[in-house]
């Protein structure tokens, strides 16, 4: 049992979870969830440890000069909490690290410890994914469960994804196994503009996120970002014809696609989150402010090398891909690298990566991928672990 003191009883608690690396194309995923620990000033409370999980000839620690001396920052994750208040408050745990270079069992099995400790009533992944979607478009968002009555009551795609998985998909099963309500929310990320960061694509997450959770998140610069990012692409792609003929391709298959769906749940929903914004006073969390911990103290425990308050702690979640899109309701299943759309990508992108995307709606669940140029198991993903991801 891990003792946790000094965190306060929480109220409704979610666990939200990201891990860099082999599940986080464009760092989209683990963005979203430094993003809620930023605007919410999140108290952490504990950090695994390293030396359990982690090879540091994979993710190297960092020395770095604190009033001239020097210090080490090892690679690890970590567990935040913030609490926000409104006509019906709820708090969220965050979890932010990077995928484990080994002994994913162990390391599913202290995050669920966590969670149960606090209370948690619901675990979400974040995770993000290589696709065929064009830049110019929405990020199509996935919303996936292993549980088929959450699936139901929740709008969600019940996964039937085979195949390779990275931490994401294990600590999915891992929630179900444990009886731990868990869903995974994927982001398709343009192959072709796969490098950190993509605003856009985090900022479709925490949008779904909100209408998961019925929280109002407050968005800070990230729209601004991802108009920017946007026409910074626009602009490179201006200058291969190439490229641009490429993105056309891709704009017209998607706009086919959608076409049936232009309407409906999708509008609806941005509709409801539009009067969310307009009045802060209504729905959980009201304005979406964050009430730091209080009289909460949150120790560092020296002998053991882990951060955590003077009291007793919690377990964690899980989630798995191939769900809904955010704004069109299309079904992609997240837990294939690449290939999210269905369309065969081009050149550097679905050709490597395992598990490329199947159709919208397919009975399989895609695997998101790092990069398009390398395998997904590959060294060059922080985090990611070639073995253990399979």
């Amino acid at each position: 049992m891990i003792e946790l003191e000094g965190v306060p009883e929480l109220i409704d608690p979610v666990m939200v979870a990201a891990f860099e690396g082999w599940n986080d194309a464009g760092d989209a995923a683990s963005t979203a969830v430094a993003h809620l620990d930023r605007e919410w000033k999140g108290e952490v409370f504990a950090a695994l440890d390293a030396e359990d999980y982690y090879d540091f000839q994979v993710n190297r620690p960092t020395v770095f000069l604190e009033n001239g001396v020097r210090k080490i920052t090892w690679p690890t994750t970590r567990l935040s909490v913030v609490r926000v208040g409104g006509e019906k408050p709820r708090d969220l745990v965050l979890v932010r690290g990077i995928e484990p270079s080994m002994r994913w069992r162990s390391f599913c099995n202290e995050l669920l410890a966590f969670a149960h400790e606090l209370g948690v009533e619901m675990v979400v992944i974040l995770g993000a994914l290589l696709g065929d979607t064009p830049h110019t478009r929405p990020v199509p968002v996935s919303g996936v469960t292993s549980d088929p009555d959450l699936a139901r009551t929740m709008d969600l795609e019940e996964t039937r994804y085979e195949g390779p998985t990275g931490i994401v998909g294990i600590l999915q099963e891992a929630c179900t196994h444990a009886g731990v309500p868990a869903v995974s929310l994927w982001a398709a990320v343009p192959h072709y503009v796969s490098q950190p960061p993509n605003p856009k694509a985090t900022l479709a997450l925490l949008n779904r996120l909100e209408d998961l959770i019925g929280l109002r998140i407050p968005l800070g610069e990230l729209p601004e970002d991802a108009r920017a990012w946007q026409v910074g692409v626009d602009q490179l792609a201006a200058e291969d014809s190439e490229v641009a003929e490429y993105v056309q391709t891709l704009e017209e298959a998607r706009d086919t696609a959608e076409l049936p769906e232009a309407s409906g749940e999708a509008i609806a929903r941005e509709f409801e989150r539009y009067l969310r914004r307009r009045e802060p006073g209504t729905g959980p969390g009201g304005p979406g402010v964050a009430m730091e911990g209080g009289d909460t103290a949150f120790l560092r425990d020296p002998g053991s090398g882990r951060t955590r308050p003077p009291k007793p702690e919690q377990p964690g979640p899980e989630a798995v891909p191939g769900a809904e899109s955010e704004t069109t309701g299309d079904a992609v299943e997240p837990d294939a690298p690449e290939g999210a759309e269905g369309t065969d990508a081009p050149e550097g992108a679905a050709d490597e990566s395992p598990g490329t995307g199947p159709e919208p709606g397919a009975e399989a669940e895609p695997e998101p991928e790092p990069r398009a140029d390398t395998e997904p198991g590959a060294d060059t993903e922080p985090g990611a672990d070639g073995e253990s991801g399979k």
